[in-house]
């Protein structure tokens, strides 16, 4: 056997694969599991030569149908680790793919086997502490058994796991950790795995037996002193609180435990706060309950306050705190943001009105922690209440007119009980100091749009965005809705937050990338909510100020993020632009120099919003305006090579097509040449075209030249544009081709 053994060490591929054949040789008397042993030492030693040879000849032995039969003798004499994981998978694969074909007296003893094997490891603390990773495989064994047999064939299962549990706290444990798997497999993972019969007699089982389950657990809560085990029933609970009986959660002690027992203590404190999060996502329940999760929201304000103020700044403790702090504040975004979504109108009472905005205050500081994942929980929260709230508005003012508000205010003010016109307006202004702090938040942490191209790397160097984060995009659609909504709810607050945050810019005290990016991508953001007076006066400040700032700064890398938000606030305000001539010249101008800017993404950048305006404001520039000698095309076509002659092929294709926008408009306002101006605007490209063709004529093969071809390629390319923009004008360039 010595010489045997030792084949894997030395031995190659042919060798291995030798190794394997007599294991599973049917005429050996016993399974040598030494041997086993050998093999998968050198299948997970990263540096024997043989490890491709090893893992080969385990996975002949896996695809070896009998070899579940040997299972027992590897989990009782392996001696590595691995090798006990190993049979555990091979009977683990067994019992999924070949249960219903083993004779039951197999199955029994499989049965029996696993569950002797688990009462045996969990009854002793040593071992559940040294193998808590092999016993929580051998758990999973027995789930897939349970699924086969129980409730049919195993009615005794959850009689007998109760029964075993009051035995010893160490086994009660690891009952917990089954329970928790169960529900589970049952609730969360059966769609794909069992057919929907089968699904529906387990939970009805479940349901059924649960009473038993549940006072198991209302016994570990209220007398155990084992942590590990207090913790497990939590989560166990946890899992069952999204399907039990409602009676099991609004009838007995269960709320008051958490609250009051788990949620004050720290080693508790996330599982107690998981477990609330469930029952304070249920919804659409009756209103008899209402008075209930009111009770719960209002004792859950109180033990928070216990812990931390709502004014307190989340930041630092979620930075520099331990995993369970950041844990902690995970969860409580989730409960808070649940909460309001599933039950924010039964908060709305006289008795729980102050309990709701300080939990409101407590989201509001939540979703100022530095973490895009929380801040998203937050958001959709924030979202929900600005559309509820701009939605009671617009109704109001279209039953009403837009007199109703004012005058229920006054009557909110008098007696507060003025019909559903004063209802609607006291809670906008109910809300008023929250929504105060989310604008604050949105305005700060506004997601990039996708028009905006230039980022900051990880390097913290400024450069061209290369892909498209779907994420983000997704993120800033709906923070762009939610800052609409709180900017027609209060347009003056949102403006003077938002000229704050610019004034910090200007004057250093507030400078960075990021917070000028996030105030400009907000500013953006909100195009359309405003009245056309409130938009002068607003952009105006806005500009000016974003345009001092690109001349006071030095240094590329700031100019060009300023350029970004200068280009991207412009182009979201063609309202604006059309209005006033002078500030879309300006701007138009601007464009054209940071045409000239070689930091990579500015030009890009540059183009796409001269389109965008273009497209927008095309009138304007086709017409004579105040104080200038001639339409703003002729004076751009006339400086047309001059402006373009820094950008790439695929920029003066955007360019031409902005230009060829313009000319498209036909109204009659308009007196310039039409066909002249589009001849004047084509003259370097059809420069270029005739002179092609002239060397054709002299010499054909000069066509298939490289540089020929490409040049060809462009000049297409930016016929193609004009073409699509300028629509059937173009009939007077085709002369150029077909003369």
């Amino acid at each position: 056997m010595a010489a045997t053994a030792a084949a894997p060490a030395d031995g190659g591929p042919a060798t291995m694969e030798a190794v394997a054949q007599r294991l599973m040789d049917p005429s050996a008397k016993d399974f040598d599991v030494s041997l086993l042993d050998q093999v998968v030492v050198a299948a997970y030693d990263p540096v024997s030569p043989h490890r491709g040879a090893a893992n080969k000849a385990l996975m002949t032995l896996q695809e070896n149908p009998d070899l579940w039969t040997k299972a027992d003798a590897i989990l009782e004499r392996a001696q590595n680790p691995q090798s006990r994981f190993f049979g555990l998978q091979v009977l683990d694969d067994a019992i999924r793919t070949r249960w219903k074909i083993m004779p039951p007296e197999q199955r029994e003893g499989i049965k029996n086997y696993v569950v002797g094997k688990v009462i045996s490891m969990s009854s002793d603390e040593a071992v559940m502490t040294r193998e808590k990773v092999f016993i929580g495989k051998l758990n999973l064994t027995l789930v897939q058994i349970l699924k086969q047999e129980w409730p049919h064939n195993w009615p005794s299962f959850i009689p007998d796991l109760v029964g075993s549990s009051k035995t010893s706290e160490i086994l009660c444990e690891n009952n917990m950790q089954i329970l928790k798997l169960l529900s589970e497999e049952v609730f969360d993972f059966s769609r794909d795995q069992m057919v929907t019969e089968k699904v529906i007699k387990m939970k009805e089982s479940l349901n059924n037996e649960f009473a038993q389950i549940y006072q198991l657990c209302e016994f570990i809560l209220e007398h155990s002193q084992r942590p590990s085990l207090l913790r497990v029933t939590l989560q166990t609970l946890q899992r069952f609180l999204t399907w039990i009986p409602l009676g099991f959660i609004f009838q007995t002690q269960l709320i008051d435990a958490l609250l009051n027992k788990f949620f004050p203590e720290p080693l508790f404190r996330n599982d107690a706060l998981e477990c609330l999060t469930e029952i304070g996502n249920l919804m659409d329940l009756d209103a008899q309950y209402d008075p209930l999760f009111r009770k719960l929201f209002q004792g859950f304000v109180a033990q928070v306050g216990k812990i931390f103020s709502h004014e307190t700044n989340l930041g630092p403790a979620f930075e520099n705190g331990t995993e369970d702090d950041c844990i902690f504040i995970q969860r409580l975004a989730l409960f808070l943001s649940g909460f309001f979504k599933a039950h924010l109108r039964i908060l709305e009472t006289q008795e729980s009105q102050q309990a709701l905005l300080t939990g409101m205050f407590y989201l509001v500081r939540v979703s100022e922690v530095p973490d895009v994942e929380i801040f998203r929980i937050c958001l959709e929260a924030w979202h929900m209440l600005a559309q509820d709230l701009y939605q009671a508005e617009n109704k109001l003012h279209q039953q009403h007119g837009a007199g109703a508000v004012g005058n229920s205010v006054l009557n909110v003010g008098s007696n507060g009980n003025s019909g559903p016109g004063a209802a609607s307006a006291s809670r906008k202004f109910m809300y008023g100091p929250v929504l105060t702090g989310v604008r604050r938040v949105m305005i700060s942490n506004m997601a990039k749009p996708e028009e905006v191209l230039i980022v900051e790397d990880e390097n913290g160097d400024i450069v061209r965005e290369t892909t498209k984060d779907t994420d983000v995009i997704a993120q800033y659609k709906t923070m762009r809705e939610t800052l609409v909504f709180l900017t027609h709810l209060n347009c003056d607050d949102t403006e003077s937050i938002m000229l704050a945050k610019l004034t910090d810019q200007v004057d250093g005290t507030g400078w960075s990338w990021n917070n000028l990016n996030t105030l400009c991508w907000a500013i953006g953001s909100i195009s359309g909510a405003m009245s056309e007076d409130e938009e002068k006066r607003f952009l105006v400040t806005v500009i000016k100020d974003l345009l001092g700032l690109c001349e006071q700064k030095r240094g590329k890398d700031n100019k060009a993020v300023i350029a970004s938000n200068i280009m991207y606030v412009v182009g979201q305000y063609p309202r604006f632009l059309k209005a006033h001539w002078k500030f879309l010249k300006t701007v138009v101008n601007k464009l054209f120099e940071f045409m000239h800017e070689s930091h990579p993404g500015v030009q890009d950048m540059a183009c796409d919003t001269f389109l965008k305006i273009a497209t927008k404001c095309k009138r304007k520039f086709v017409t004579l305006q105040a104080d200038e000698a001639a339409p703003f095309i002729c004076e751009l076509v006339d400086s047309l090579s001059s402006i373009i002659s820094d950008l790439e092929p695929h920029q003066v294709q955007a360019f031409y097509e902005a230009v060829g926008c313009m000319l498209s408009d036909r109204g009659p306002a308009i007196t310039i040449d039409r066909p002249a101006i589009l001849s004047k605007l084509m003259e370097m490209p059809n420069r270029t075209w005739r002179v092609i063709m002239d060397q054709a004529v002299k010499n054909l093969e000069s066509l298939v030249e490289p540089n020929t071809i490409k040049e060809i390629v462009k000049i297409l390319k930016i016929n193609h544009r004009v073409c699509h923009s300028v629509g059937s004008l173009y009939t007077n360039q085709l002369q150029t081709f077909f003369p």
